[in-house]
């Protein structure tokens, strides 16, 4: 993607099945869990480099004995700095006599993370002022295990300020800032709920103190008191969460809108967003690894007994699209073969932009991403010439002048040419402070394979999708011009971002678009403002009715267009400025019906064509209209309403 786009976040989760002298002697060390957890987390660590945390849950502690362990780390490369701190105090502790290695209950009464729960967070900083503080996952203590919670999760409600106001109406005094925060807070409240209920039974009934503790942990219903505090939830979020006594949660919204996969084997219960990971740090097989189901929580009681069950009804399943186009690694096999379709559904588009001119024309794409869809695009450019081929050639033998210099016309002079043309040097800091300087800087982010493309050719750039147009503005397509080609098609997988999401992409201020900047510039040049000024009416007026009656006023500042119309005036804006080349740029987006038809499953589209799977994502979208309309920036989901 060129446009360099955040995402909340990545979840990992290893619960040991067997004692950890199990794991000691079948693979030689008592840290199997946590090695498990830590390439568990590398394996998804394109989700989020700004911050990690990993935390453990031990079972069946003696009284007096530490059970819950956390740890948190915002420095560059995070997630290998908290390992190795770790594995180092494993090791100091063994020298100083204080535990042995090779006996894994002093492994367990010793060392923070040799616990049979563990889980892992990786988190980009999308949301408030981000510090140590704001990483998974978060915890609440107490000196009853029954009532000491600790939660993280890939997620973003929408409806973080209503949420809020409901602990302040019951006297509680919450931090804002996070959402995190408020969904902590929330399930600890039922949690409290519970357990003083479970408590006050077992009183009346006589049961002696020393026995409270395992009594309410037996007895403690998880699922119930979870699915109250969802309740109220509007988002898009899977969640993992782990009480005191062993007791584990995971849970998925009941859109299906963020991911979560899960593997349960006779050693370990293992938790992933992604599937992949799973598939290769447990040498799993594609159908053992599954999908937790939307509206799906499944819980892992502190005997090891497993349960599924539906917190909320399941509601229309819209995925995150982005999953498939962008941010999911692309081995896993479903996904890689998705983005090689979507790059073959462009072709008919791409041939039309060229003209047909094979001959003349290299393609290539912006790293590095979007390689799997180029390959995509090649098979189906190259299927697309043998049946153009394949008719010439049968009617060059019904009319009987086929020839050998028609046959080498026909193959070898104008087949499609595939190139690496585009490379990316080095993640460009913005640390300079003016933007003369820093676009300076950023437009020397890429570099290009000097020599492939030649003066007068057509130069095809593949992209995973366009939000803002400010690296291809900036950067790439100054470059790219370097080759003086006759025409750049600017080409992306994914359809015209036109509106926010509010459920974990930092992709939420309307105004940055360059597909909503595009269709306001042709209303302005057509003297269309008061119909821009009657959209912020609208919106004001939607944001008064009850949130499940609103609808997106949004929508009605593309209604004038066709997308040929938003795509030629993207073109337009993003002409590289102030370099020595007068060549033709032309910007090509997937079409909806070619996204679902390359997907071919359910995938949400709300990002695309404004269709929200919740109610809080209609608020966001006119909330962000309002913002953009009067020039205050920040995310809408940040704002009250």
């Amino acid at each position: 993607m060129s446009d360099f786009l955040k995402h909340e976040c990545g979840i990992a989760a290893v619960r040991l099945r067997k004692p950890l002298a199990y794991y000691y002697d079948r693979y030689g060390t008592c840290l199997w869990g946590l090695n498990k957890l830590f390439i568990l987390m590398e394996k998804q660590h394109n989700r989020g480099q700004d911050g990690t945390g990993i935390g453990c849950v031990k079972l069946n502690m003696p009284i007096g004995q530490p059970y819950v362990s956390r740890r948190r780390g915002i420095e560059k490369d995070a997630l290998a700095e908290i390992f190795r701190k770790e594995i180092k105090n494993f090791f100091k502790l063994s020298r100083k006599g204080l535990m042995s290695p090779r006996h894994p209950e002093s492994v367990k009464q010793h060392f923070d993370f040799g616990g049979e729960i563990l889980i892992g967070h990786l988190r980009y900083g999308t949301s408030g002022e981000f510090d140590e503080g704001s990483c998974h996952p978060y915890l609440r203590r107490s000196n009853w295990p029954t009532r000491t919670l600790m939660v993280m999760g890939n997620f973003n409600m929408t409806n973080a300020t209503e949420l809020n106001e409901v602990l302040i109406h019951r006297g509680q005094h919450p931090v804002f800032g996070t959402d995190t925060q408020t969904v902590l807070e929330e399930i600890g409240y039922h949690l409290d709920e519970a357990h003083t209920d479970l408590y006050r039974h077992l009183r009346d009934a006589g049961v002696p103190g020393a026995e409270m503790n395992e009594r309410i942990s037996a007895a403690l219903d998880v699922p119930r008191l979870v699915a109250e505090s969802a309740a109220a939830w509007d988002g898009g979020y899977a969640i993992c969460g782990v009480i005191g006594n062993g007791d584990m949660f995971v849970m998925r919204d009941p859109h299906g809108i963020r991911p979560c996969h899960m593997l349960v084997t006779d050693e370990v219960i293992a938790f992933a967003s992604e599937r992949v990971p799973l598939m290769t740090v447990f040498e799993a097989t594609e159908d053992e690894v599954q999908a937790v189901g939307p509206g799906s929580m499944i819980t892992v009681k502190s005997d090891g007994s497993i349960a599924d069950t539906v917190f909320a009804p399941p509601q229309r399943h819209t995925p995150c699209s982005f999953e498939k186009i962008y941010f999911s690694r692309g081995n896993d096999p479903q996904i890689y073969r998705e983005r090689k379709a979507m790059g073959a559904a462009l072709v008919p588009q791409i041939v039309d932009a060229i003209g047909g001119a094979f001959e003349k024309t290299i393609f290539s794409f912006i790293p590095n991403t979007a390689e799997t869809a180029h390959h995509g695009l090649m098979d189906g450019l190259r299927l697309f010439r043998r049946q153009q081929v394949r008719t010439a050639i049968l009617q060059a033998v019904e009319a009987g002048n086929l020839t050998s210099e028609l046959v080498d016309d026909l193959i070898l002079r104008n087949w499609p040419q595939g190139e690496k043309v585009a490379h990316k040097d080095i993640k460009m800091r913005t640390f300079i402070a003016q933007d003369k300087d820093r676009n300076q800087l950023v437009s020397h982010v890429y570099d290009i394979t000097y020599g492939v493309v030649k003066p007068g050719d057509f130069l095809v750039a593949l992209d995973d999708s366009i939000v803002r147009g400010t690296t291809l503005k900036q950067s790439i397509l100054k470059i790219l011009a370097r080759t003086k080609p006759a025409k750049i098609v600017v080409c992306s997988t994914a359809p015209q971002i036109r509106y926010p999401d509010c459920y974990g992409i930092d992709m939420s201020e309307l105004g940055k678009f360059i597909a909503f900047q595009a269709a306001v510039a042709l209303h302005r040049r057509a003297n269309r403002q008061p119909l821009l000024d009657q959209i912020y009416d609208a919106c004001r007026e939607e944001l008064k009715r009850p949130v499940g009656e609103r609808r997106n006023c949004v929508q009605k500042v593309y209604e004038a267009f066709t997308d040929e119309e938003i795509s030629a005036e993207i073109s337009r804006m993003i002409y590289p400025e102030q370099i020595d080349w007068h060549g033709e740029v032309q910007v090509i987006f997937q079409t909806i019906e070619n996204l679902h038809a390359s997907i071919q499953s359910d995938c949400g589209d709300w990002y695309f064509t404004g269709n929200y799977p919740t109610p809080g994502g209609y608020s966001m979208a006119n909330l962000a209209y309002l913002r953009w309309y009067e020039g205050v920036g920040g995310r809408s989901y940040d704002l009250p309403l």
